[in-house]
């Protein structure tokens, strides 16, 4: 092994609004203090029960994402799983995020973005 993940930084307008919607999403803690990382108006973080560490960094005149417009891609994205998904929609939804896929019932996955624009999407486990 030659690194250890520290945590996965995403570019964003907003850093504290976007710590506390994924805070939400995975039951983490916003802005915990931590050696690692100075908290601030330009960075923000979320500790994750799982013990994985996602930071927030603000760019000025962030373009996000528009998936799935290749001029405008996605450069990354996150795959959550969850038992239902209707009601896990609901949920993100009511945070802030945006459908983009919905797809159909069979296919068990949908596409979201989140407040600043990056794709994600939930799996049914």
């Amino acid at each position: 092994m030659i690194a250890e993940l520290q945590c996965v930084v995403l570019d964003c307008p907003d850093p504290a609004r976007l710590a506390r919607f994924y805070a939400a999403v995975f039951g983490g803690e916003a802005d915990r203090p931590d050696k690692r990382w100075a908290l601030g108006e330009d960075w923000a973080t979320v500790h994750t029960p799982t013990g994985l560490v996602f930071c927030f960094q603000r760019v000025e005149e962030y373009l996000p994402p528009r998936w799935p417009d290749p001029a405008h891609p996605q450069q990354s994205h996150l795959d959550f799983g969850v038992p239902d998904l209707d009601r896990a929609q609901e949920q993100v939804l009511a945070l802030g995020a945006t459908l983009l896929d919905r797809g159909d019932d069979a296919r068990g996955w949908r596409v979201f973005a989140d407040p600043a624009g990056h794709p994600f999407c939930l799996l049914r486990h």
